[in-house]
């Protein structure tokens, strides 16, 4: 029986959203319509503006949908030649803080897990590079060697993924710990004995308030450790 740590990809090990990087790079290879890329690169501006505070969610949705557009087209050898490019320009832009803390639970022994909203393609890649036992990811169905549109998001329900990965490598919860940064991670976070809201967004910082869940900030080249001691946040570590 063995304790185990669980991690979110997008926003939480890697820096960046990994539906951006992807569908950027297809863009490169001449993949993507120029008015469907230029309607996502606007809806990016509106997020960057701020303008709302909807705006990356709204973004994110049109990317998806944009990314999800071009695989109708492309053939699973094309898309893996992407995913290897943006693999290898990716896989070392990460959070200080989460490469430190995965070197360290491996050092204990611990089981790592990694479930994520992103494609499974890349999570993949990714959680092999920095030895993850297990990944769960979007799937994208093929059928007689193209996509067929339809998909499997294992992530809408994390928890319920978390339940799974821990009954079938038969993990214990004592000691365990997960790391997230968004509205879509707490239910995931709220299995474990360690939650770690990582650079939360605003429906997770709330949550993470009222919980007493530990908060993480990582801006430029430090880090920011803040615990809840008798009612209060407190500052326990910076690095």
């Amino acid at each position: 029986m063995r304790k185990f740590a669980v991690f979110d990809i997008d926003g939480t090990l890697i820096r960046w959203q990994l539906y951006h990087a992807m569908t950027d790079a297809l863009a490169k290879e001449g993949h993507v319509d120029e008015a469907l890329y230029q309607s996502t690169k606007d809806a990016r501006m509106v997020w960057k503006r701020r303008a709302h505070s909807e705006s990356f969610k709204a973004y994110e949705k049109k990317l998806i949908k944009s990314y999800e557009a071009v695989l109708k087209g492309i053939t699973p050898g094309q898309l893996e030649k992407v995913t290897q490019q943006v693999f290898g320009e990716y896989k070392d832009q990460v959070y200080v803080y989460s490469r430190e803390l995965i070197k360290q639970l491996k050092k204990n022994h611990y089981v790592l897990l990694a479930i994520s909203g992103s494609q499974i393609e890349i999570v993949q890649k990714i959680a092999d590079y920095y030895g993850f036992d297990d990944c769960v990811g979007t799937v994208y169905q093929q059928r007689a060697g193209k996509f067929t549109g339809e998909k499997t998001v294992a992530s809408a329900d994390k928890a319920e993924v978390l339940g799974e990965l821990i009954k079938r490598h038969g993990l214990i919860r004592q000691g365990s710990i997960a790391v997230g940064d968004s509205a879509s991670d707490i239910s995931m976070l709220a299995m474990v004995e360690q939650p770690i809201a990582m650079n939360p967004e605003k429906a997770l910082y709330e949550r993470a308030k009222k919980s007493g869940w530990k908060i993480v900030l990582e801006r430029k080249n430090v880090v920011y450790e803040l615990e809840k001691k008798s009612g209060k946040y407190q500052l326990v570590k910076t690095g």
